[in-house]
């Protein structure tokens, strides 16, 4: 019987796409497999902007056997208890979107329930008092979870900010003593299977040819393979999120870093602020259709904590996804199967989803369709979701100040997220399909941030006596305090577990 099984893994393209990619191949294969082989060419910058991530990131270095604090210091990283969003839903307001739960049900009813009895009673507690993860980071305070965490603690979850190039280098380092071949050059042609159009091989700038059996496309905007080869077509949601251009630039840091990221919404669009160790990154992500790029750039400058370390670098795209991430022989991770901005740093987790994906559907030289078929399923699903959340951002809106946020506000919406928008609104139930990836107090802090509230609760919340529940509700706003307030700052923490060798700023 012919071995069908797959040998060779070609990998087009670096950066932080390319390195997950080939460091998880390595691991789950353990040398199984007669090479896997990733190029790229250091005449090609690799974008960079994600370097937010949200909490699965801590599965997938886990999962490689990556120390923690030795991955923090490697990348001059910081870690993420959730972001705040500035000037969102209007000028002068701010929220966080924590990575963690809000209070505790009671007698198996939601404590949203509760809470929302309480507010319509006259109660005036904030629902962030009830979270830990918002009270740590408002008073620039983190530690991790115990392993036996208390009440409180076990509502606390967090991710981390790190230099994505550094990440991409550390992942290398990993890949290679795992037996990952790095190539060194420029791909300049894709040769196609005369017979059924799938990829035989790759020639570079120099001639080598690189022949595989499975192609992974991780080459950025363009989709080396997937489009310009394969033209597999695009899916173009920018009428929901009207964005195309950033530009990005490093600052100086100017005090401790805070554990968290932050997002100020702009006349155009937004900034982010990612603290790191060795510095800061920022960006203004905007529309071209509202605002010039000469302003653009103007504006983020102006509006820097800290000196720039560098000229501002622009980027251009289109948000949306490959009409299919899997096609033939060829799988597209990160920029390569779409893009949707970083407003909820989702970038650097669609790569290892969609990983998570390839290795649980691996196919063999057959490349049964039913696999490829399921890949696309359950990734469009999870682009679709995510795009609901972030578009939830823009359309939530009360900003009347600029075009684009008139635009923003009156915008038709996807049916999927105006059913979870009304369903909140009057009843405040948050509803997920499947492994839907934000869970429902992510919802809930991002739609009651952007002033959506919701109008009745559940009747089964009235069944306790309004001083019993006041006095637990107290009681939780208490306890989140005093756990707070007993954990070291964040820049204690960083000093004490994982601090960075120093090193020059970019």
């Amino acid at each position: 019987m012919t071995d069908q099984r797959i040998r060779r893994v070609v990998i087009v393209g670096g950066g932080t796409a390319g390195w997950m990619t080939a460091a998880a191949m390595a691991q789950s294969f353990k040398g199984s497999l007669e090479s896997i082989e990733l190029i790229e060419s250091e005449e090609i910058g690799t974008v960079g902007v994600g370097e937010a991530t949200i909490p699965p990131i801590r599965r997938f270095n886990a999962r490689l056997g990556i120390d923690e604090n030795e991955f923090i210091r490697h990348t001059q990283g910081s870690f993420k208890l959730g972001i705040e969003f500035v000037d969102w839903r209007r000028q002068g307001d701010a929220y966080i979107h924590p990575f963690g739960r809000y209070g505790a049900d009671l007698d198996n009813v939601s404590f949203m329930d509760f809470w929302m009895r309480l507010r319509q009673a006259g109660d005036t507690a904030p629902l962030d008092d009830y979270c830990l993860a918002t009270t740590a980071a408002r008073l620039g305070r983190f530690s991790r979870p115990p392993a036996q965490a208390g009440a409180a603690f076990s509502t606390l979850g967090y991710a981390f900010h790190f230099d994505a190039g550094l990440y991409a280098r550390f992942l290398r380092a990993y890949s290679e003593k795992r037996g990952v071949t790095r190539i060194e050059g420029r791909v300049v042609e894709v040769s196609l299977r005369g017979e059924d159009g799938f990829i035989e091989a790759v020639t570079l700038q120099r001639g080598d040819r690189v022949a595989g059996d499975l192609f992974i496309d991780c080459s950025g905007f363009r989709g080396l393979l997937i489009e310009e080869a394969l033209h597999t077509g695009y899916v173009d949601w920018s009428r929901w999120l009207p964005c195309n251009r950033a530009f990005a630039v490093p600052s100086a840091n100017v005090g401790d870093p805070p554990p968290f990221t932050r997002s100020t919404a702009r006349a155009a669009g937004w900034q982010w602020r990612i603290p790191l160790q060795h510095r800061v990154g920022n960006g203004y992500v905007y529309s071209s259709e509202f605002l010039s790029d000469d302003e653009a750039a103007r504006t983020l400058l102006a509006n820097l904590e800290g000196a720039a370390l560098a000229d501002p670098r622009p980027l251009k795209f289109t948000a949306g996804m490959r009409s299919r991430f899997w096609n033939r022989n060829c799988v597209a991770l990160g920029l390569a199967g779409g893009f949707l901005e970083p407003l909820e740093s989702t970038s650097i987790h669609l790569i290892q989803a969609g990983i998570a994906k390839l290795l649980a559907l691996f196919p063999d030289k057959n490349f049964d369709p039913l696999l490829s078929d399921e890949f696309n399923r359950q990734s469009t699903l999870q682009y679709e979701w995510i795009r609901d959340f972030l578009i939830a951002h823009y359309n939530l809106t009360e900003r009347d100040d600029s075009p684009f946020w008139n635009y923003c506000r009156t915008m038709s919406i996807p049916d999927t997220l105006r059913c979870k928008l009304d369903l909140f609104s009057r009843r405040g139930l948050v509803f997920r399909m499947d492994d839907e990836l934000f869970l429902e107090p992510s919802w809930i802090a991002v739609l009651m941030g952007q002033g959506l509230l919701p109008k009745s609760y559940d009747p089964l919340a009235d069944a306790i006596d309004a001083a019993t529940l006041e006095g637990a509700m107290r009681n939780m706003r208490e306890t989140v305090r005093r756990t707070a307030l007993a954990l070291p700052t964040h820049a204690e923490f960083i000093a004490r577990h994982c601090r960075a060798e120093v090193r020059e700023n970019p």
